[in-house]
C-alpha cells in the first residue's frame, strides 16, 4: 500500500511539475517567472481536495476550471463514459449530457470522441476542432475521459498532447487515492468490528459477574457499576465514529478499570499519569482500552499478589507517547512479537497496531517490551495532530 501511494504521489508531482513547465512555455498567456509558477501550482493543487473525493459531477465541476487553466485549451470536458460530468469553455448545452449512443440528445454530437485506453488526437466538428482525448485510468480500468479542445484554427503541437496526458494522469492519480482512502476506511471499520466482537464476550461476562457479586452486599456500588458498564458499552459499540480525543478514550478506559477493580479488589493497583497537553490528540476509538485489558488479563489475572497497571502519557513535541505497563509475569521476546502481530490467539494488540499504522503511517503504532518475571510494557506512538483525522 505504501509503495502504491508513493507511486501515485510521484505521478501527481510529475504532472504538477510538467504543468508548471507548460505554463512557463514561451507561447503561454501567463507572465513568466514567479507568477507563472504560482499560477500553475495553484491550478494543480486546487484540483486535489476535490478529486480526492472521487470522480463525481460535483468534484469534476469544482476541478474543471483549474484543469482548463492547466491545459490552456479553448475548452475541456470530463466524462465518466456515460455522461459529461463537467465542461469549461464550451457551449452550455455540452454540459451534463448523456453520451449513450441511443440517447437523442446533444450527446450524439460527441460520438466522434474516441473510446480508447490511450491518448488520441482527432479533428472534430465545429466548434470543437483539433482535440486531444486522454483516458482516466484507475486500477488499470478506464473510468472516463479528459478531452481538451483547441478549435479548428489551432494547430496541435506534441506538447499539447503531452500536457493533456499529464493532466489526465493527475486526475487519475487523485481519484485512485480516493479509492484507496475508501478501502482503508472500510478496512479500519472491519478491524474495529472484529475488535468489538472480541471485547464483547470477555468484558461483558466479567463486568456482569462483578455487578452480581455486589448486588446483595453493596447495592449502591452495584448500581454505580451498572452505570459504568452501560456508559462503557455505549462507547465501545457505538458505530458512528472512528476517532476520538485521547481525553475521551482515557475517560472510558477509567470506567473499564473501575469495573475490573470491582472484580479484583486490592489485587489491581492503577496509576494514571498523562500530560494535560496531549489530551487533545486524536486516536482511533478503542485504541488504549485493548492495551489496558491485555495488561489486566495477562498481568493481574496471572499475578499471585497485588499487581500495578500504569498508564502514562508523554509529550514528545509533535508526537505523543502512551505507555501501558503491568507488573505481571511478562513473556519472552518471541511471545511479545507474536502478541503484537496476532499470532498469540488474540487480536487486540495486532488490531490496534494495524489501525494506527493505517491511519498515521508506518512510523507510528505499538511496541511491546517484556521480560519473563518483570512484566510487560506496551508503548503507543501517535502524532499530536494529523490533517484529515478528526474526532467525531
Amino acid at each position: 500500500m505504501d509503495v502504491l501511494l508513493g507511486v501515485l504521489l510521484g505521478v501527481v508531482l510529475s504532472a504538477s511539475v510538467f504543468a508548471v513547465s507548460r505554463l512557463l512555455a514561451p507561447r503561454r498567456v501567463l507572465a513568466p517567472g514567479e507568477e507563472g509558477v504560482r499560477a500553475a501550482l495553484h491550478a494543480a493543487a486546487a484540483t486535489l481536495p476535490h478529486l480526492r473525493k472521487g470522480l463525481t459531477r460535483e468534484s469534476a465541476g469544482k476541478a474543471i476550471g483549474h484543469l482548463h487553466a492547466l491545459t490552456q485549451a479553448a475548452g475541456v470536458l470530463i466524462d465518466d463514459g456515460e455522461t459529461v460530468l463537467a465542461a469549461d469553455g464550451l457551449p452550455a448545452e455540452t454540459r451534463h449530457v448523456s453520451l449513450k449512443r441511443d440517447c437523442p440528445s446533444l450527446g450524439n454530437a460527441l460520438d466522434w470522441l474516441p473510446d480508447s485506453s490511450r491518448v488520441e488526437v482527432h479533428s472534430g466538428p465545429a466548434p470543437f476542432g483539433n482535440t486531444v482525448v486522454a483516458p482516466l485510468m484507475v486500477g488499470g480500468e478506464r473510468i472516463g475521459r479528459l478531452a481538451a479542445f483547441y478549435g479548428p484554427e489551432r494547430r496541435l503541437r506534441p506538447e499539447d498532447t503531452r500536457v493533456v496526458s499529464e493532466v489526465a494522469a493527475l486526475v487519475s492519480a487523485q481519484v485512485e487515492l480516493s479509492v484507496l482512502a475508501e478501502q482503508e476506511e472500510r478496512l479500519a471499520q472491519a478491524e474495529l468490528r472484529a475488535l468489538r466482537a472480541q471485547i464483547s464476550p470477555h468484558f461483558i461476562y466479567n463486568a456482569l459477574a462483578a455487578v452480581a457479586n455486589s448486588i446483595h452486599t453493596k447495592p449502591e456500588e452495584a448500581r454505580e457499576l451498572l452505570t459504568e458498564f452501560a456508559e462503557f458499552t455505549r462507547y465501545a459499540f457505538r458505530g458512528n465514529r472512528s476517532y476520538v480525543t485521547l481525553a475521551d478514550e482515557l475517560h472510558y478506559v477509567e470506567k473499564y478499570l473501575r469495573l475490573e477493580q470491582a472484580r479484583f479488589g486490592d489485587r489491581l493497583d492503577v496509576r494514571v499519569s498523562v500530560a494535560p497537553e496531549v489530551l487533545t490528540a486524536v486516536v482511533p476509538v478503542l485504541s488504549m482500552q485493548p492495551l489496558v485489558e491485555n495488561a489486566v488479563r495477562h498481568g493481574v489475572e496471572k499475578a499471585v499478589g497485588p499487581c500495578r497497571v500504569e498508564i502514562l502519557g508523554a509529550d514528545l513535541d509533535t508526537d505523543v507517547e502512551l505507555t501501558v505497563r503491568d507488573g505481571g509475569a511478562g513473556m519472552d521476546a518471541e511471545a511479545a512479537d507474536a502478541a503484537l502481530h496476532g499470532r498469540a490467539g488474540g487480536i487486540g494488540l495486532a488490531n490496534v497496531h494495524a489501525r494506527l499504522q493505517s491511519t498515521f503511517g508506518p512510523e507510528y503504532g505499538l511496541e511491546v517490551e517484556s521480560t519473563p518475571g518483570q512484566g510487560t510494557v506496551v508503548k503507543m506512538l501517535v502524532p499530536k495532530f494529523r490533517a484529515g483525522v478528526r474526532a467525531a
